[in-house]
């Protein structure tokens, strides 16, 4: 592989990234990297029609913060601006002329209604009205008309589309990294609208011109645009440019395994579809991974893993990593299952290998917000006894709110099933045991507790479920004497005076 890789992004602003746009991003990024190559972002926002304000920000600021920065883009120019296809329009009406001129397109001048009634006509003979070789002749366009009535219909300002001519009686053998070769029976092909009657480009003239011009050597894009190969093959042999090699990833399935993954089963089964939450002026907002408390390192170790597969074992790796193992030939065929549950626990591994002292500061505003305040290293003790347990910092307020606030009721079914007419008593007397103690450490505090319950033949059972509940409220929470040792020994037998008291 030369060193001249360049791979584009091109996504249109038309809404938040669905979190398959992000794969294929990924997917893009990873290639360019093991490659010593160039990562592209274009904004393909021809269509204005569909332009969302805020969108090309939303896709930019999701790159940035998977790890993912562009090195070439809106704001990042290179030599191969710009890169919103809205301020190259200016260029593409020459190549579709230019297709003109070399006979690979036609003037058609038939109307919306026209169509329409063609399309009708044909259903109604239980057939399917596809604009190409087999009728392009009996329609309104310039291979039908004379040149003369060409001429005067443009010269007379009559709205027209620029059609490609796909060519007949022709089998193409495309060739895709993922999917090998492909055969192609051009007499299939519809004739595509390459340049549309309000002077703009349809995505796919735009899509090559801007490919060839950016010097795109690869082009990796989603299942999607697998049936636009085969025009997009021809029109490099139109314009007698050399086309980039094309690798089409496979879909995103939903977790039934049936069907693309869409923001509708996201909302229905409680899991985000987009990397950052979108909030737009109007529309439906949504929420993303960032704020529903993943780490970006989480997400991207999930996404490479849909579709690909290193060929090992190894399931956790750092985009080092990542770049270093990737292979576009080991992308799969077939579409793959999003398993909500297997980036939550890619989020449990990420979140157990980052620093105690980080995660009590991404955890304090947590408790700011809810009007406590504590100091870092008090909350990095809360999160060194509770990480193994978490699987996002807010997990941390769940499993350890008794640590900042002292609990005033109690679980009322562990009440009926653990504190019983003599639990009072035992408290008291662990509360004396623990009053004796000068160093109050967690194995000061366990090894007097015990050998007190050895020493009155008491079982396990009836003295530390009672204590768990006086700490804490409920019965969770990590070792009891670590609970103790952490609130230290005038907050703990406070508690346990009160739960004396209030249970008692």
């Amino acid at each position: 592989m030369s060193n001249n890789v360049r791979v584009r992004f091109a996504p249109s602003p038309t809404g938040p990234l669905h979190i398959g746009g992000v794969r294929t991003a990924l997917f893009n990024y990873l290639f360019a990297k093991k490659h010593n190559g160039t990562f592209i972002l274009r904004i393909e926002d021809t269509d204005q029609t569909r332009y969302v304000p805020g969108a090309e920000e939303y896709i930019s600021e999701s790159l940035f913060w998977c790890g993912m920065p562009y090195d070439e883009g809106p704001g990042t120019e290179g030599e191969y601006g710009p890169y919103r296809q809205s301020e190259r329009k200016h260029l593409y009406r020459a190549y579709a002329d230019q297709l003109i001129e070399s006979g690979w397109a036609y003037y058609a001048f038939d109307t919306a209604e026209e169509l329409d009634a063609h399309r009708k006509e044909h259903e109604e003979k239980g057939k399917t009205f596809i604009y190409n070789w087999h009728n392009r002749l009996k329609l309104k366009n310039s291979l039908a008309l004379s040149p003369e009535e060409v001429q005067a219909r443009v010269e007379n300002g009559e709205e027209y589309v620029i059609r490609f001519k796909s060519p007949q009686d022709e089998k193409l053998l495309l060739k895709d990294l993922i999917r090998g070769e492909i055969e192609i029976d051009t007499n299939i092909l519809d004739d595509k609208v390459l340049f549309k009657s309000d002077g703009m480009p349809t995505y796919h003239l735009a899509n090559i011109v801007d490919d060839h011009l950016m010097e795109i050597s690869h082009v990796i894009r989603g299942e999607e645009w697998l049936p636009s190969m085969a025009l997009h093959i021809l029109l490099y042999r139109a314009f007698d440019w050399k086309a980039p090699e094309f690798a089409h990833l496979p879909l995103i399935l939903k977790p039934t395994g049936k069907g693309k993954l869409s923001k509708r089963d996201g909302d229905k089964l409680g899991f985000p579809v987009f990397p950052l939450a979108w909030n737009p002026v109007n529309g439906d907002a949504a929420s993303g991974y960032r704020e529903s408390g993943y780490f970006s390192d989480a997400v991207v170790n999930f996404l490479a893993l849909l579709g690909w597969n290193p060929g090992t074992e190894q399931e956790i790796f750092n985009m080092e990593e990542l770049i270093e193992s990737f292979d576009i030939h080991r992308v799969n065929k077939s579409g793959a299952r999003f398993d909500p549950e297997k980036i939550k626990w890619f989020n449990h591994h990420y979140l157990q290998a980052h620093p105690n002292e980080e995660l009590a500061v991404k955890f304090l505003p947590f408790l700011e917000a809810k009007g406590i305040m504590a100091s870092p290293e008090f909350v990095t003790g809360v999160v060194a006894l509770n990480k193994e347990r978490a699987d996002f910092i807010a997990d941390f307020w769940d499993l350890a709110s008794y640590m900042f606030i002292a609990p005033e009721s109690f679980d009322e079914k562990a009440v009926k099933k653990q504190w019983k007419e003599d639990t009072d008593q035992y408290v008291n007397s662990v509360i004396d045991l623990l009053e004796e103690i000068d160093d109050f450490t967690s194995m000061a505090a366990e090894t007097a507790v015990k050998d007190w319950i050895a020493a009155e033949g008491l079982g396990f059972g009836k003295i530390m479920p009672p204590l768990r509940l006086a700490l804490v409220g409920e019965m969770k929470g990590p070792h009891v004497f670590d609970i103790m040792a952490f609130l230290g020994k005038k907050e703990t037998t406070a508690r346990l005076r009160n739960a004396v008291k209030i249970l008692g």
